[in-house]
């Protein structure tokens, strides 16, 4: 990992304190507010996060565009003043003391374009699961040459012990070719000698795959799923919990198989949405490919447009799984 000992360390460090942010905000939903559907946490936690990466790439790495989710256009409406306040209260809460100008401004720095080198940036991945108090992700990557090269993916809500639900939240890392590693989310220093290494899982036989796919219908066809996993003889039941923490359970083998399905023949998958978690299953030894068998191709700007849906898996059932859904039509 020496190649990418800074990089590995700012974007640990980046995701560490925007997950501090998203778990303050997270804290302070009430059950009054899910009931009336409320979103405005939510927004201001992805324009905090989006603030506090952006701030710490901009400073170590300033020629480095940064590919992000959000920008500041809306939060700078006179309508919105109230959203932007909170977003600057949190950010002062974890001891960022701003102004206006200066949080828009960190914010729109992840407004930058794909390049050779390049980072992108998934805030606060899986909305409605963050509403819930439920699953989210916080999703950072370096892409170099159409490689994914570093990768930071924190999941605050998932235990970095799988059997103990109060042991604290987990910050998954890979560097290409140096294998993939869990540390708490919550420390202050990082040493990846220190880490602990995660793996897929060695599941061969069907009867021991177990299938991971997201809360939300409306971001994977649930029913394909169901159809796919039926005529392989998938028998046990589904894990289901939202954002890139999919990637985290199948790249530490709690899952085997995670199937993003396309639900509409024109949509096309935010690559902000996929690179943290894909070189963290890849460097665990999983596979990663879309519904027909193609890389993901990070070469063309925010969106996947060469590839239709995604299939990870922890590897064996890989190719008998893109079959599948080639015999149920998908591909």
């Amino acid at each position: 990992m020496s190649d990418f000992a800074a990089e590995l360390s700012v974007a640990v460090s980046a995701v560490r304190t925007a997950a501090k942010v998203c778990q303050a905000v997270q804290s302070q939903i009430t059950r009054d507010a899910i009931e009336k559907k409320d979103r405005s946490p939510v927004t201001i936690a992805d324009f905090a996060s989006q603030a506090v990466v952006c701030r710490a790439l901009a400073d170590a790495f300033p020629d480095d565009p940064v590919v992000g989710e959000e920008d500041s256009a809306e939060l700078q409406q006179t309508e919105n003043a109230a959203f932007l306040q909170r977003v600057l209260e949190e950010l002062g809460n974890i001891g960022i003391e701003t102004d206006s100008e200066t949080a828009c401004r960190w914010i729109d720095h992840g407004n930058g374009e794909s390049s050779s080198r390049f980072w992108t940036l998934d805030p606060i991945d899986g909305t409605k699961g963050f509403l819930r108090g439920e699953q989210y992700a916080i999703s950072l990557g370096l892409i170099i040459d159409g490689q994914i090269s570093v990768a930071a993916l924190g999941c605050p809500n998932l235990p970095i012990e799988a059997s103990n639900d109060e042991s604290g939240g987990s910050l998954f890392f890979a560097v290409r070719g140096g294998g993939a590693f869990v540390v708490p989310i919550d420390g202050d220093s990082f040493d990846p000698t220190g880490a602990t290494s995660v793996q897929v899982s060695g599941a061969t036989e069907w009867a021991d795959a177990r299938l991971c796919e997201s809360v939300e219908s409306g971001h994977s066809s649930h029913s394909r799923s169901a159809q796919v996993a039926q005529s392989l003889g998938i028998v046990k039941e589904s894990v289901r919990l939202d954002s890139q923490a999919k990637y985290a359970v199948v790249a530490r083998g709690e899952a085997d198989i995670y199937l993003r399905l396309p639900t509409r023949g024109d949509y096309r998958e935010k690559i902000w949405d996929h690179v943290g978690g894909v070189l963290v299953v890849q460097e665990a030894g999983g596979s990663v490919t879309d519904v027909a068998g193609r890389p993901l191709d990070f070469t063309r700007g925010k969106e996947l447009p060469e590839n239709r849906g995604v299939v990870v898996t922890s590897g064996p059932f890989h190719e008998a799984i893109l079959a599948a859904l080639k015999e149920a039509g998908v591909a």
